[in-house]
């Protein structure tokens, strides 16, 4: 074994064999995989080899489209057969509201270049003959699905690996994994040790033990997963000798299944309600090429619907039953990227669809390694989604949440439970009495609205029981004065000496001066976004950034990556060490004004201001702006005192008509001024240009900020797409994102977000299209619900065109 690498990759299974060869691919010869038994020595031998391009997140849908294609690259290049079968597949609605889903997957697949198709429950008969039409509603078939060989794609990408000069090493088990000084890794194994500038985890069961050597507690729980064989069908062999094809594979969500073709039998798998864990706090080191007991009664009940909805299966007998383990992240998507304070250290792990998801994990790692760029939007992926809060008690509690509702469907404006309330603010009591309503972001409970007494989500496709009470928070900020809880906003303290010269270089902006605030576009050496704040200069060498409250941590690696190293500059992440409150309408300065001495006119408070005031006797830091385009103030407080601020503003604003108001408000509040957010209109594949945020680009200030020359490059050329907003010719829903634009009849651009605007009672789509139609008014589409609906481009807000209410 060598000494010295620069990258070592632990666990040999399909995903860490897939980073060994995108690494090596992209011309990183010194690189090595540590396996601590055989290849696929985990979950990957046991896997039932299904993929398909199918995915709610476009961005993970995209890998995946990629992951399949570059099947026939590695086989050619290794000479390893990989086993695929493009079958094709048929996705089944046994109800009306799982076949609106798959018709808002086949809207998707529009513009992701992934062929989807509307069938008849009849012809999805026709196409899978061993269903029952009668027991579904509709279905689509899908092109690029099917199923592999896991131990042939494995040793594949293994083999290609090796070829292009990486190497593997079998039976050498990590121990231990030690920094050294000059930051560099020693790899401790039974074998010996390398040093090496780069560490992978991917070591599948068992990422969290590979974690834990480092100190890391990762998010990732296994699930124990089964799934059978049957003997040879009669029906199975008929249609193979007819068609001269396999039965297609398909998925039955409304059963929890999946089936394929199995040699002369079928596979049938299931997504149990009554799942379990498996090794739920340390995996066994000695635990390999074994399979678990099976428990033919836990999954009985979803055996019943199959046998059911498929019925040939009544007829035939069970040849094997396949219980194994597999890992998963709380979220169901896998953990990728470099981990925040351990520099060098990488994870790829909790990638529980393997075959459809690994050649994206290895390529976007791969690229993140070399380029400093995983070359791709991976939020969805991103390990920095979480932060300390997922505990082990939370993972586990998320994760067999979310493998009961693997096929389950997830409605827009459905909250789902497991694992809450854990952060919550001061003031959640007194919300939760006033009818609050709440959902979870990056683990902190915020309101979303505020329900009468008895009345509660309904959850749909369309809009649903809290429509009216939305419009009723939305009309109280436009016409007097609402307060909501901003405690979810990521807050960032920024002080010292070269805390200038270090914002100036960080961020795109014009530094503000003491006492103002300005939005700061963040870049990346490519010139795209990769944040957006307010930032706000204190004084005397101290600044205050507010962002994204879920990419707190995504940020703050981002923010600690580029830091000095003279020690000029002080970064402190505040996390719930600062809760915010805001208040917003024609009344919010009236309400201002009655808890505070400090002078809050137009001309000593304007518009961008920041300063230090008391509310009642609650010392505060109180910025002028508001997300809902309408005069107001973000007022930002240490945490002892939110209860006190909060009683003062709600009694001082009696007299006005103060109201609550929570997210979902918010939402149709921004959505009237055309106001974008990050993750959905902002995200690392725009550029400042593209998004509408040029305008806040400094590109004449003398600092060579990160990503100018690119920024600059691009706005030059113009770009590729453009941010609008579109007035939709909605009936009784709204879009949520990723619906595809027409313009004239064919698929141009994408939606990233949207909702209903109360306050103007327009439906509205925030998205992208290309910039030679981005002026374009009429000729427009939005798809949603299996209907094309007209949309109107909308250059200029609907509320507060001239910012008059806002600056005044």
């Amino acid at each position: 074994m060598k000494s010295h690498a620069k990258v070592v990759v632990i666990g040999g299974g399909v995903v860490g064999c897939s980073v060994l060869f995108h690494l090596a691919r992209a011309g990183w010869k010194d690189v090595v995989l540590l396996e601590r038994d055989e290849l696929t020595s985990g979950s990957t031998w046991h896997a039932a080899g299904g993929m398909h391009t199918v995915n709610g997140d476009p961005n993970v849908a995209k890998l995946q489209k990629y992951t399949i294609n570059l099947y026939k690259e590695i086989e050619e290049l290794s000479g390893q057969a990989t086993g695929v079968h493009l079958t094709g597949g048929v996705m089944l609605a046994a109800t009306t509201a799982r076949m609106d889903w798959l018709r808002n997957l086949v809207a998707k697949g529009r513009y992701l270049g992934i062929e989807l198709e509307e069938i008849s429950a009849k012809e999805a008969g026709e196409i899978m003959p061993l269903l029952d039409p009668n027991e579904f509603v509709g279905a689509v078939r899908t092109v690029v699905d099917g199923h592999l060989d896991p131990s042939g794609v494995t040793h594949a990408y293994a083999k290609a690996a090796r070829v292009l000069g990486a190497e593997v090493e079998r039976f050498n088990k990590v121990e231990d994994i030690v920094r050294r000084e000059d930051g560099m890794w020693r790899v401790i194994t039974n074998k010996g040790e390398i040093v090496t500038e780069h560490v992978v985890n991917a070591g599948g069961l068992w990422a969290r033990e590979v974690g834990r050597m480092v100190g890391l507690e990762l998010p990732v729980l296994a699930m124990e997963h089964m799934y059978l064989i049957t003997e040879d069908m009669p029906e199975v062999a008929e249609w193979n000798r007819k068609t001269g094809t396999e039965i297609i594979h398909a998925i039955d969500f409304d059963g929890e299944l999946y089936l394929r073709q199995e040699r002369g039998g079928m596979l049938m798998g299931t997504y149990e309600k009554a799942n379990k864990p498996w090794s739920e706090y340390q995996t066994p080191w000695n635990f390999g090429h074994e399979l678990l007991e099976p428990d033919i009664d836990r999954i009985a009940p979803s055996l019943e619907v199959g046998f059911r909805h498929f019925p040939a299966f009544q007829n035939t007998g069970i040849k094997q039953i396949i219980n194994g383990p597999f890992t998963f992240a709380p979220d169901g998507n896998p953990l990728v990227g470099p981990v925040r304070g351990l520099p060098g250290f990488w994870v790829a792990c909790g990638v529980m669809a393997g075959f459809s998801q690994g050649g994206g994990v290895g390529l976007a790692l791969a690229n993140w390694m070399i380029e400093g760029d995983p070359g791709a939007d991976i939020w969805a992926m991103d390990v920095a989604r979480y932060g300390d809060w997922a505990s082990m008690a939370y993972t586990n509690a998320k994760v067999r949440e979310n493998y009961s509702r693997r096929f389950s469907i997830r409605f827009p404006n459905e909250e789902l439970p497991a694992g809450r309330p854990l952060k919550t603010t001061p003031v959640y009591d007194l919300l939760s009495q006033k009818g609050a309503q709440w959902g979870a972001a990056y683990g902190l409970e915020v309101p979303l609205w505020f329900a009468p007494e008895g009345v509660k989500d309904e959850f749909s496709w369309r809009r649903s029981s809290d429509f009216e009470h939305v419009a009723g928070e939305v009309k109280t900020v436009r016409e007097a004065v609402g307060l909501s809880e901003i405690s979810g906003f990521a807050k960032y303290s920024v002080k010292g000496t070269g805390a200038a010269a270090w914002l100036d270089r960080l961020l795109a902006c014009k530094l503000p001066q003491p006492g103002h605030m300005t939005l700061a576009p963040m870049l990346k050496e490519d010139g795209k976004l990769i944040g957006d704040f307010t930032l706000a200069n204190l004084g005397n060498d101290e600044w205050y950034i507010a962002g994204s409250g879920i990419a707190e941590q995504y940020h703050m690696r981002w923010f600690e990556k580029h830091l000095p190293a003279d020690g000029s500059v002080t970064l402190d992440g505040l996390g719930q060490r600062m809760t915010g409150l805001s208040i917003a309408g024609p009344k919010a300065r009236e309400v201002l004004a009655k808890v505070t001495r400090a002078g809050v006119s137009n001309s000593a408070f304007p518009f961008m201001a920041i300063q230090r005031i008391d509310i009642g006797m609650s010392p505060c830091l109180v910025g002028r702006v508001s997300y809902t385009g309408d005069l107001g103030y973000e007022i930002w407080v240490a945490p002892e005192y939110q209860r006190a601020v909060y009683a003062a503003l709600m009694a001082a604003g009696e007299e006005f008509g103060i109201g609550l108001f929570g997210s979902r408000a918010l939402n149709a509040l921004r959505l009237e001024k055309n106001y974008g957010s990050w993750a959905r209109e902002y995200r690392p594949i725009y550029g400042p240009l593209e998004a509408g945020l040029d305008r806040f680009v400094a590109y004449a200030k003398e600092a060579d900020f990160i990503g100018k020359a690119a920024a600059a490059a691009e706005r030059k050329e113009g770009g590729k797409l453009r941010l609008r907003a579109f007035v939709v010719d909605a009936i009784d829903a709204d879009v949520i994102g990723d619906e595809p634009i027409w313009f004239n009849g064919d698929v141009r651009g994408w939606v990233t977000s949207g909702g209903y605007a109360h306050g103007s009672k327009k439906s509205v789509a925030i998205g992208y299209v290309p910039k030679e139609i981005a002026e374009e008014s009429d000729g427009f589409e939005i798809e949603f619900l299996g209907r094309r609906h007209a949309a109107t481009m909308q250059p200029t807000p609907l509320f507060d065109a001239n910012f008059e209410r806002l600056r005044g």
